[in-house]
């Protein structure tokens, strides 16, 4: 079983109450061969939300209470991804998924690179929360671009 970011499924769960949809990946859940997951979400956020970005380092500094995640606004909302990445470990680990499919750049699901905390649109390498707190748990983590190419 693959799990998937619900956006790239096409669920209108983004920050900004978008989805990003991925034909291949909605197809995917459609055929019921992939579940979704939004661990902003599950995390208790809700949508539409600020946008977010990890400052002061990338997810693994998150977990390891080293760097937080603030909204635009400047709230901290480091506990919901926090949460969120939990939540979402648990599921992967409930349904024994072989991959997971995660939005590339996102402060939750970013795998390989992340906005770098300055809402400058600028990038830096890392991983997001969720995608960092997986590979630690040794759940193979992928972006929406690497499963194009890959599957």
């Amino acid at each position: 079983m693959i799990v998937v970011s619900a956006c790239l499924a096409g669920f209108p769960v983004r920050y900004n109450g978008l989805s990003s949809l991925d034909e291949k990946v909605h197809k995917l859940v459609s055929e019921k061969t992939a579940i979704t997951v939004c661990p902003e979400l599950l995390g208790g956020l809700e949508t539409p939300r600020e946008p977010a970005e990890i400052v002061g380092g990338v997810g693994e500094d998150v977990l390891d209470g080293k760097a937080k995640v603030i909204d635009c606004m400047g709230k901290d909302v480091t506990e919901a991804f926090v949460q969120g990445a939990y939540e979402t470990l648990n599921v992967i680990k409930k349904i024994q998924a072989t991959v997971v499919v995660l939005k590339e750049n996102s402060p939750s699901c970013g795998s390989g690179k992340i906005y770098d905390g300055t809402f400058t649109g600028e990038k830096v390498e890392g991983h997001g929360v969720t995608a960092a707190l997986l590979i630690r748990n040794g759940v193979k983590v992928i972006s929406e671009t690497q499963f194009l190419k890959e599957y």
